[in-house]
């Protein structure tokens, strides 16, 4: 600190400076070296910025906590499903909250009582609820507690060492209906938050700087690690995350496209109630383009062949077959099967195998749909209206 310079301003020369040390580090290993991946890689960390100091600086105490709508359209980190909505909030395992809203067309979600976020040091699903265990359903609109000895009736204990509640609402049809509205109180809060101090702010500078650089590097470093375990364009077992949702399972294939390639993708369905297939860049792990391209396909959306099995193209050219995943010229990425809440041990046992995408019809089964241009560009433009009700603000 300069002489006679204030905590405020020295805090926030800080933040500036780490910053503009992780911009350096994106020009370099382990980060990227494809010049339009790191272009993405910039425009991510900008958006991460937006996140971790909208996080930091505008939601900071379990006393008077909002939700903070996350991995939206925006501000995506982490492998983000593209079928949810998150909301996180911070809570305090001393007080006690009251969670209202109403479902709409919402058909699930899962509430999780976390110790910090993946790529923090300390983190973890300490807790663990379904909508549909509370009795909670497209329409429905409810309320329950968080909080308290969780003896009262409707009352979830909060764990010791939970700091956040998230929130993943579920949209299985990609329809233009009003999303879910979610709020949270403090039952325990003071009558008012003391003013912020510069040591506040500076605390919360500190921690926004902090999620900045602890996401981007951990987010590439997960995908150069899991990319280290397989052979590209091929699936190689399957998992659930340590640490992470009961629910969930994954299957991981990356993939190396040339212009002309196509990765043909195949399995069995996942005996679950809910799966799907997705498409995430090198480096970022954050949807590719769920806007103007089809990255992902859940099992609503996907049509099966007649013999029951899963078959999608992954490719950057448009073949006309009805589950295609468009890979939008990026060499390299990461396309997961994921499966929630299953209903048996059994996994699904996916392959991949890469033809030429002048030779993707040839390989596929006799019932296979073909779809035209026009009913692609119909399907995406449908895909547009939901997510803009979906992540309207």
């Amino acid at each position: 600190m300069a002489a006679n310079e204030s905590v405020e301003l020295t805090a926030w020369r800080d933040f500036c400076r780490r910053l503009e040390a992780v911009g350096e580090q994106l020009m370099a290993e382990p980060f990227p070296a494809n010049a339009a991946v790191r272009a993405e890689g910039y425009d991510h960390m900008a958006e991460q910025v937006l996140c971790w100091l909208g996080w930091s600086i505008g939601y900071p105490n379990a006393a008077r906590p909002f939700f903070m709508r996350q991995n939206d359209l925006v501000t995506q980190w982490g492998g983000p499903n593209a079928d949810n909505a998150y909301r996180h909030a911070r809570i305090d395992p001393t007080k006690r909250y009251r969670v209202r809203g109403r479902m709409h067309s919402c058909e699930e979600f899962i509430l999780a009582m976390r110790a910090g976020f993946m790529h923090q040091e300390k983190w973890g699903t300490l807790a663990e609820h379904n909508g549909s265990d509370l009795g909670i359903g497209k329409g429905d609109e409810f309320e329950f507690f968080l909080g308290g000895d969780g003896t009262e009736a409707g009352w979830l204990p909060i764990p010791e060492g939970a700091v956040m509640c998230s929130i993943r609402e579920y949209y299985f049809d990609w329809t233009e209906e009003e999303p879910a509205t979610f709020t949270i109180e403090c039952l325990d809060g003071p009558d008012h938050l003391p003013r912020v101090t510069a040591e506040d702010f500076a605390a919360k500078v500190a921690d926004a700087v902090a999620g900045v650089e602890r996401s981007m590097s951990y987010w590439n470093q997960y995908m150069i690690d899991q990319r280290a375990m397989r052979e590209d364009n091929s699936f190689h077992g399957s998992f659930a995350q340590e640490k992470g949702l009961a629910a969930a399972r994954y299957g991981f294939c990356f993939w190396d496209l040339g212009p002309d390639d196509a990765l043909i993708i195949e399995s069995e369905v996942p005996d679950a109630r809910y799966w799907s297939l997705q498409l995430y860049p090198d480096g970022w792990f954050e949807l590719a383009d769920p806007v103007e391209r089809i990255t992902s396909l859940n099992d609503r959306q996907l049509r099966l062949s007649d013999d029951g099995r899963i078959r999608a193209v992954v490719s950057h050219r448009d073949p006309g077959v009805d589950n295609w995943l468009d890979a939008g010229g990026r060499k390299g990425g990461l396309c997961t099967l994921r499966w929630f809440w299953p209903l048996s041990d059994a996994a699904p046992e996916p392959m991949a195998r890469l033809v030429n995408v002048d030779e993707v019809w040839s390989e596929l089964p006799a019932d296979t749909v073909r779809v035209s241009v026009e009913e692609r560009a119909a399907l995406l433009e449908s895909r547009r209206r939901h997510l803009a009700w979906r992540f309207r603000t």
